[in-house]
């Protein structure tokens, strides 16, 4: 008898216990009838390795085996599918007492393994909240930006979603995809902490194979960290990038790499064609916040305004009212609010008149406790003695429960 217990929590995970007798089911709190109408048939590495776990669960072992070779055809480089399959043909002359139970196998490696089969199987029982709802990051994305990039990294998880302009720019998630992340997790202060970052990026380049070497796999995608909001918090390191793995490697295990995002080479393949090189945002979170369509409306329309009303206010020539859109702790350029607040009312004196237009604008909530978001957008400024055309980033908080301006300055 084949012994794998299926314990369900947060996650369906395998785990040793205790030998149970031939002839014993083991139930499971989900199955893939639970599932969504219209996910119960997808295809993918997780929902095979779903379709492996509940035959087993249903003692149908010769099934399993028969799926988890089909499973290996299709992904030779697969070692989480391999170990699968040794234990499925010891169990033939023997019960097994955990996962893994090919013998001088380092222990390291099956913890490895039974983490990454983990992770995976929970992103395929929670596909519903991934496809019913939007992460909070994505309030808008300018038109000419096809995809946007999430990445949570306690589910070791990319999501990818498309810019539906035909539904008012509502985010649609058309890809996701297992990733391993840095080896201590996320939350990257320093150099060399093995931390991947958490924040607002966007792809910088693409290198390919042969310049990076072959450790990256077909190619690497840098994102800009430190960002403008690391810096200011004196968080340091650089070199982040999304990439591949060695050619004789299929996946790492969720936590294997200095800080990047590593994807198994076909999952970055696949990616590569929705990258836009200095526009795709990467929006990396410890632990996604998901909206109801509702509530995204919602927040959207808050923010959205708050911008519109700094718009207008710069535009009135008001000094009191425009200023009044900035946080107490602004900075720009080593400037205090005070500071700031001084100069502008010296060019303010200058003007008869002030029109500021506002084009291909990006908003983006931060991920992590600060209740903030990163606005990007071009800038379009005309005064009776000044014409300027910028592209401009701000980052909002929210102050006493408005949202303000922290920073802002050339994007």
């Amino acid at each position: 008898m084949y012994r794998i217990a299926i314990v369900i929590g947060l996650i369906a995970a395998f785990v040793a216990a205790s030998v149970i007798p031939a002839g014993a089911h083991i139930k499971t709190a989900t199955s893939p009838t639970n599932l969504p109408a219209g996910l119960q048939s997808e295809r993918g590495l997780e929902s095979q390795l779903f379709r492996i776990v509940t035959e087993i669960d249903n003692n149908n072992l010769d099934k399993a085996l028969e799926n988890t070779e089909a499973l290996i055809k299709e992904y030779p480089n697969f070692r989480l599918a391999y170990l699968i399959k040794g234990d499925l043909l010891l169990a033939r002359s023997a019960p097994l007492s955990t996962f893994g139970n090919a013998e001088n196998v380092p222990q390291e490696k099956l913890d490895d393994l039974r983490d990454e089969i983990m992770v995976r199987l929970r992103a395929y029982r929670d596909r519903a909240t991934t496809t019913e709802n939007i992460p909070r990051y994505l309030l808008q994305m300018p038109p000419e930006q096809k995809h946007a990039i999430v990445v949570d990294t306690r589910k070791s998880r990319l999501f990818v979603y498309a810019n539906d302009t035909k539904a008012n720019g509502h985010p649609r998630l058309v890809a996701d995809y297992y990733i391993s992340q840095g080896k201590l997790g996320a939350g990257k202060m320093r150099e060399g902490d093995k931390k991947t970052p958490t924040g607002v990026y966007h792809v910088t380049s693409s290198l390919s194979p042969k310049k990076v070497g072959e450790f990256y796999g077909t190619g690497a995608f840098p994102i800009n960290y430190p960002n403008e909001w690391d810096k200011r918090l004196g968080r340091s390191g650089h070199g982040i990038w999304l990439h591949g793995t060695p050619p004789n490697t299929f996946s790492r295990p969720p936590k294997a790499s200095d800080g990047c995002v590593v994807l198994a080479n076909t999952d970055l393949d696949e990616l590569a064609t929705k990258l836009q090189i200095g526009m795709t945002p990467v929006i990396i979170s410890d632990s996604v916040e998901w909206l109801t369509p509702d509530e995204w409306k919602k927040e959207r329309k808050d923010l959205i305004g708050r911008i519109e009303a700094w718009r207008r206010d710069w535009e009135s020539r008001n000094i009191d009212r425009y200023i009044s859109n900035y946080a107490n702790e602004f900075q720009n350029n080593g400037q205090t609010l005070k500071e700031f607040t001084e100069q502008k009312r010296r060019v303010n004196d200058g003007k008869e008149w002030i029109k500021v237009k506002l084009s291909d604008l990006s908003v983006f909530r931060n991920p992590g406790n600060d209740d903030m978001a990163v606005v990007t957008f071009e800038q379009d400024y005309q005064s009776n003695n000044l014409t300027n055309r910028m592209k401009k980033r701000q980052y909002w908080i929210r102050e006493d429960g408005t949202w303000k301006i922290l920073y802002e300055g050339a994007a």
